[in-house]
């Protein structure tokens, strides 16, 4: 074939292309796709989706009875920008005055803008997907005060704490190690119960965690050589539970020990459970929790070091140093004796 002939029909089946169908052959388009399913997709960690999951239900349920399936989720989001504007503003009213909510009690305004910040990022999703075309900038968050109690326990009330765990038992040990991570690591709950062989590096006395708010980022921490110790007492002791794999192909570092959930990674929840048991049971009279127990030890530490922000930031992991001093002025109760001091300029 000469090169003309060559030239000719590339000619011609580039003609043809010109014709051919549009229709793609390679990609399929859902015409009625689930928007909360690729909402939910986008995020990395399963308690955030189960958050979201709970804050949309919520919102579908008090104002349409229904669960937030496809078709809920496109009639909302096939609303004009006026009518999504009340339903929102009228949900939001609804929280403010407790209906629907136990006891009729109003919701928190950090509950509110979460379940407003929830219903937005379905709205943005839509949009995204050239479902939606109104945005709800027009719907505030209210303001909140953050960190207002830091208060918790101190160092002698929590050796009590610690004694109650009887270590000659599996459950003692399991507990006592949970609670000096929680109390000398500063540990967030779901940094906790996350944990898996696999984030443990002992021989260098340190420990992979969850970094918040960075998806599946990990950051290392150093532990003491108290708690690695215990550390690796524990899971010489456990190994026959804990070095079994899950369904995700995991081992996890913390498992239930009853007998219907034997090795199955505890949750948040039942590590809550356990502090508030052990606290109870030390004679603590404040409402402990994981959290408090966080707030107990960053207390703590300032207290020791005479108030060094800068350790408590990375003990505490906090991107903003601005909130380790609400704990140092809750430490020393600067505003109790500010409000003492001008009491006594009365008298």
């Amino acid at each position: 074939m000469s090169q003309l002939d060559t030239h000719d029909s590339k000619i011609v089946s580039l003609g043809k292309s010109f014709h051919a169908p549009t229709t793609p052959q390679y990609f399929t388009l859902d015409e009625d796709p689930d928007v909360l399913e690729e909402l939910l997709k986008e995020k990395n960690s399963p308690n955030t989706q189960r958050a979201y999951l709970k804050d949309l239900t919520d919102f579908f349920r008090s104002m349409t009875q229904r669960d937030p399936v496809p078709d809920a989720v496109l009639e909302f989001l096939h609303l004009e920008e006026r009518q999504a504007l009340q339903v929102v503003a009228k949900y939001k009213a609804k929280m403010r005055r407790g209906e629907g909510c136990p006891m009729g009690k109003p919701l928190s305004e950090a509950t509110i803008n979460r379940r407003l910040a929830a219903i937005k990022a379905l709205v943005a999703k839509g949009r995204a997907m050239g479902i939606c075309s109104y945005h709800l900038t027009e719907i505030k968050c209210d303001a909140t005060a953050k960190y207002r109690d830091t208060t918790g326990i101190n160092a002698q009330d929590f050796k009590t704490v610690l004694a109650c765990c009887d270590l000659s038992t599996l459950q003692g040990l399991r507990d006592y190690t949970m609670l000096r991570l929680l109390w000398e690591n500063a540990l967030r709950r779901d940094e906790l119960c996350s944990l898996n062989h696999e984030h443990l590096f002992l021989k260098n006395r340190q420990i992979s965690v969850k970094a918040k708010g960075k998806g599946n980022t990990r950051v290392l921490i150093d532990i003491s050589d108290a708690i690695s110790n215990t550390l690796a007492t524990w899971l010489t002791r456990s190994q026959d539970i804990t070095r079994v794999k899950d369904d995700f192909g995991v081992a996890p570092v913390f498992v239930a020990l009853d007998k219907n959930s034997i090795g199955k990674r505890l949750s948040g929840e039942a590590i809550r459970r356990l502090v508030v048991k052990y606290c109870e049971k030390a004679g603590v009279t404040k409402t402990m929790s994981p959290h408090r127990i966080r707030h107990s030890s960053i207390t703590a530490y300032l207290d020791a070091s005479d108030g060094d922000i800068r350790g408590a930031q990375a003990l505490s992991r906090h991107k903003d140093p601005q909130t380790l001093s609400i704990y140092d002025d809750n430490r020393h109760l600067r505003q109790k004796h500010a409000s003492i001091a001008l009491a006594d300029l009365l008298d």
